[in-house]
Parts: structure tokens; C-alpha cells; sequence
């Protein structure tokens, strides 16, 4: 499959794959018809997805069956006046139905906008009227169908509420609120007609909203060929064959999901893995990654800090061949610890919404512990001072994105009904990603945070990660934030917000704190140690379980 898509398939080390990166490119890509039905035309029987829940229900679907399911769901879908370009909100947590509904709207054309379930009625509002959603598809849960519901007064372009459950049910006494019950209609629906036409290449595909770790989330628009932009993704940062079964953990509603359960994966002819749980726990999620023989992990940094927290030796892990992580920058403790503990290297990658992955440890170089790699060949990435003129090797600057005359695949059209904001990220030739790093000698990436995020003290500009990797060493912290406070005399100084340990939170005081800044100061630079330590429960987080750094500094304003 992959060299359907690529000029050159095997690479055999960084110059190589810089050098030879070369995509083929149809003149209408729909990622739906082009793999995953070339899938079932030349493999039909190839295993493509292994799903299973915490209640122990399996089921097991190959390239074949999911052809077949996703046209019925696609004629379904147009039975319910669905149709190109209409914008449908996809609320259906890891159901098995969200592949099937995932790929049924690509056949139609329509626009797919994923969202969590954690949404509340004003976020389903924000969402429905800045995207004009037409549809809504949502797991049939009495806590996001009252959300959907008392969103809709405030939703006038929405005219299909489409329900996912286990079992056909009426929803009321008089079984018609308004809702389509997916399990009763639509395997009713007449056969399904592929459209005349279905897409351009430049057309909208796939909308995500953003975390909004600094304000209201923005509508990030990709176009068709934003899958392709995976493939890289799945068969070099993953390393996936069509032997792997890969497990990424990530919520449906966010773009994570497409990273790793389903474009990437499924150009490599790999069987993607799905765990649906209602609350994550670690002894759970290695359990199944034992029992059914997970041979390929991907998981943000958080999850493998509760796993190494594990007695690893419990399990049987022998089939894992292969660890990655995205989402947020990894600490090289986590790194160390989980290859003294099973011997394997945990791959970091680097991107956005905005993004497929930008940067990136593949399988033919050695990884850095804490370095987010090289750039991805398929993306001429830099870094840039404020001016805009490139950054010295070991300089600090702003990671872009170097556009031309061309778009890369995989990197976002716009955001979508908002032209201010697209200039202020997409101007002078360059799309600015916001994050800043520095770059060594051998070209490897280090991440220092958001550029609203990097601390300025006494002279010094401190990111947070880097204090943040020097605290999570220390046996102490589970979670922390490093922001900055206001000074009178250095301008700012470091605050550490510190999640203890259960075994550590009866010692929470001024002789924890003390040890606390003397480990930064031992592990890191003495001048980036925090002179401000708070202990709290939990941090604050968006809906995707990123840290709103912003609001602890907020908070810290109005003290």
C-alpha cells in the first residue's frame, strides 16, 4: 500500500530519508476509497482493527468488513440528508462505531469535527454555531446526550441527532425526542451508491477544535490530503508493518486519535488496537497490552508515568517491540526509567492540531532521552528568533514551519471563519507553531515550552520544561506547572505548582520545599531553581488533559 503513495518505501538513515521523501500524490485522494478499500480489495481478509472494553466484549473487524460497514454507514448517513461539505460533530467517546462513522463520512465527503465527551452544553454551543454543525453523532450516555440536548435552543444550524448505544431504545415515553438511533436504522438503509464526486483534494476534511491552553479554542480546517500526511506517522515514527498491532492511547475527540488509531496506521496494513475504558488504570491497560500481545505503544508522557509506577515484572510484555510518545515534551527520567525496566526506547515525536508530526525519532537514529528528535522530512522545519532570522545551533528560538509556494501535506488550510488569527500564525513565508526549542549539533530538537510560557528572569530566559523534567526526577512529584511571577527586582521568578505523591503529602512544608529547590539546583542550572513552591491536588487542565499554565498565573495576578 505504501508505495502507492511514495516513490521510495525503505530508508536507511536520516540523509537517506531527507534526501528521498517523496510523495504521490492522486489527483483525488479520499483516504477512505484509496487504503482502506484497496485494503479489502487486495487483502480482504487481513485483520484491520481488534476492538475490546473493560465489560470484556471483543470485536474484531478486517479491511473487508470495515468496507462494508462504513458504506452502510455511509448510506445511512445520506438517508439522514447528510451529505459533502456538511459539518458533523462526532461525540462517541472509543465506541466502536466511531471508525465505521469516521470513514463512512470521508466516502460522503462531509466535514468531520471529533469532540470529547467532557464537553458542557456552552461548549457544544461554541462548537455548533462557529463550525455551523448540521448533525450531531453521540454515544448514547445520559450525561453528553443532556449536554447535546440543552445545547440545542442555542443551535439552530443543527438538524440531526443521531444516538449510539448497545442496544436499539426509545429514549422517552413517546419514543420521539428528536434522536436517530443508529442501532435500529441503519443497517435498514437501501445499498450504498458511491457519489459521482466526492472531494477535491483541497477540501475541508476533517475540523479540530483546539485545547485552548491560552484562550477560546480555534476551528483548525485540514484538507484530504491531511491523511496522507500521517503516513509517515504510522510506517516511520511508529515503525508499524503489517504484522504490528498498535495501541495508542488518545481520546476520539482529539487529533491524537487520528495520529494513532487510524490514517497512519492502516497505510502500514497494521491491525489497530482499541482498550474502550470508562477510567484509565494502569495494572488494566498492561493487563490488556499482556493478554492480547501489543506489539507497538504510543501514549503521552503522563501514561507512562503511571505505568513505570507499576511493579513492570508483573507483566508479560515480551510481544511489545516498540514505544513512542507526542502530546507533551517527555522527561528523560521517564525515558531512563522505562528502558532500565523492559529494555525498550520510548521514540518522541512533535506536532499540533495544526500538524501532523513535525518532528520526530525514527527508527534509524539514536534517541536523545528528553530531544524531540529531527524534523520529518515531509515539512522543512527552522528555528527563528523573534525577528524572524534563523537561530544559531544551541540557540533558543521559535519552531516553524518554512510554507513557499507550496502547503506541505499534512499541515492545516486555516483556521477556519478566522482570518486575524490565521495571519498572525501564517505569515512571511512561515507558519509560526508558538512552541520554542533549541536545536544541538547533530540537529536534534529540545523543547522549551510556549512562547507565553518562557519565564524572563534577572537576564535569564528560563522555559519551563526544562525546570519541570529537573523536579519529575525527584521521587516526590507526580504532576507539576512551572510559571512565572512578577518581581520587583529580577522581573519574574520561577513558581513551581507541585501534584505530591500519596506518601508525601503529610510532608508537604517549608522542608520539602527546601529539598525540592536543592534538587533543581543539583540536576539543572542553580539559577532556574523555583523560589516559590505550591503543593495542591491536582493542576488545571483543559478538556484534553493539558496544563492551563495561563490560569495558574492568573491566579497568581489576583493574589
Amino acid at each position: 500500500m505504501v508505495e502507492r503513495f511514495l516513490k521510495k518505501t525503505h530508508f536507511e538513515s536520516v540523509q537517506d530519508y531527507n534526501k528521498n521523501l517523496e510523495f504521490i500524490i492522486p489527483e483525488h485522494f479520499n483516504f477512505a476509497y484509496d487504503v482502506i478499500d484497496a485494503w479489502a480489495e487486495e487483502e480482504p481478509d487481513r485483520l484491520a482493527l481488534l476492538w475490546t472494553n473493560d465489560e470484556g466484549v471483543e470485536r474484531r473487524a478486517t479491511f473487508k468488513q470495515l468496507k462494508e460497514q462504513s458504506d452502510q454507514a455511509a448510506a445511512y448517513l445520506q438517508s439522514l440528508g447528510i451529505g459533502k461539505a456538511d459539518p458533523v460533530m462526532l461525540i462517541l467517546k472509543r465506541r466502536y462505531e466511531w471508525w465505521i462513522v469516521m470513514l463512512a463520512l470521508c466516502k460522503i465527503g462531509a466535514v468531520v469535527i471529533p469532540a470529547t465527551h467532557m464537553l458542557t452544553k456552552k461548549d457544544i454551543v461554541y462548537r455548533n454555531n462557529s463550525a455551523s454543525v448540521k448533525a450531531i453523532i453521540c454515544v448514547d450516555d445520559p450525561y453528553v446526550m443532556s449536554q447535546v440536548e440543552a445545547a440545542m435552543p442555542g443551535s439552530p444550524t443543527v438538524k440531526v441527532l443521531v444516538k449510539v448505544g448497545t442496544v436499539p431504545q426509545q429514549c422517552c415515553a413517546k419514543g420521539d425526542c428528536g434522536w436517530h438511533d443508529w442501532q435500529q436504522e441503519w443497517l435498514q438503509t437501501s445499498p450504498f451508491v458511491r457519489p459521482a464526486f466526492v472531494n477535491n483534494n483541497e477540501d475541508t476534511m476533517i475540523m479540530y477544535f483546539t485545547s485552548g491552553t491560552s484562550g477560546e479554542p480555534k476551528m483548525v480546517a485540514h484538507d484530504f490530503l491531511y491523511a496522507m500526511g500521517h503516513l509517515t506517522t504510522g510506517v516511520f515514527w511508529h515503525n508499524l508493518h503489517k504484522g504490528s498491532l498498535h495501541l495508542t492511547v488518545a481520546d476520539t475527540g482529539w487529533g491524537k486519535a487520528v495520529w494513532g488509531k487510524f490514517y497512519g496506521q492502516w497505510f502500514a496494513g497494521a491491525t489497530v488496537f482499541v482498550f474502550d475504558h470508562e477510567k484509565f488504570n494502569a495494572d488494566t491497560l498492561l493487563r490488556q497490552m499482556e493478554k492480547y500481545k501489543v506489539t507497538s505503544f504510543c501514549a503521552p508522557p503522563t501514561i507512562y508515568r503511571f505505568m513505570i509506577r507499576e511493579d513492570l515484572s508483573k507483566y508479560d510484555l515480551s510481544a511489545l517491540e516498540y514505544c513512542t510518545t507526542a502530546g507533551e515534551a517527555l522527561n528523560p527520567a521517564v525515558f531512563d526509567k522505562l528502558r532500565e525496566l523492559i529494555g525498550l526506547n520510548i521514540m518522541e515525536g512533535f506536532g499540533q492540531t495544526e500538524t501532523t508530526m513535525t518532528l520526530g525519532t525514527f527508527p534509524w537514529m539514536k534517541p536523545k532521552p528528553g530531544s524531540m528528535g529531527i524534523p520529518n522530512a515531509q515539512y522543512d522545519i527552522d528555528l527563528v528568533r523573534a525577528d524572524g532570522t534563523p537561530c544559531e545551533d544551541g540557540e533558543k528560538g521559535e519552531i516553524v514551519v518554512r510554507v513557499g509556494d507550496k502547503k506541505p501535506i499534512g499541515l492545516f488550510k486555516e483556521y477556519y471563519r478566522d482570518e486575524e488569527k490565521t495571519r498572525e500564525a501564517w505569515h512571511d513565508g512561515m507558519y509560526h507553531t508558538g512552541d520554542m526549542a533549541w536545536r544541538d549539533e547533530d540537529g536534534y530538537y529540545w523543547f522549551e515550552g510556549r512562547i507565553d510560557d518562557v519565564i524572563k528572569s534577572s537576564g535569564y530566559r528560563i522555559g519551563p520544561f526544562e525546570v519541570e523534567s529537573a523536579l519529575m526526577t525527584h521521587p516526590a512529584v507526580v504532576e507539576c506547572a512551572i510559571t512565572g511571577v512578577p518581581d520587583d527586582v529580577r522581573g519574574m521568578v520561577v513558581k513551581a505548582t507541585v501534584v505530591l505523591g500519596k506518601e508525601w503529602k503529610d510532608k508537604a512544608g517549608d522542608e520539602l520545599v527546601k529539598d525540592l529547590q536543592q534538587h533543581v539546583k543539583k540536576v539543572t542550572a542553580p539559577y532556574k531553581y523555583p523560589r516559590i513552591v505550591e503543593f495542591v491536588d491536582e493542576l488545571p487542565k483543559t478538556i484534553s488533559g493539558k496544563i492551563r499554565r495561563v490560569e495558574i498565573r492568573q491566579k497568581d495576578s489576583q493574589k
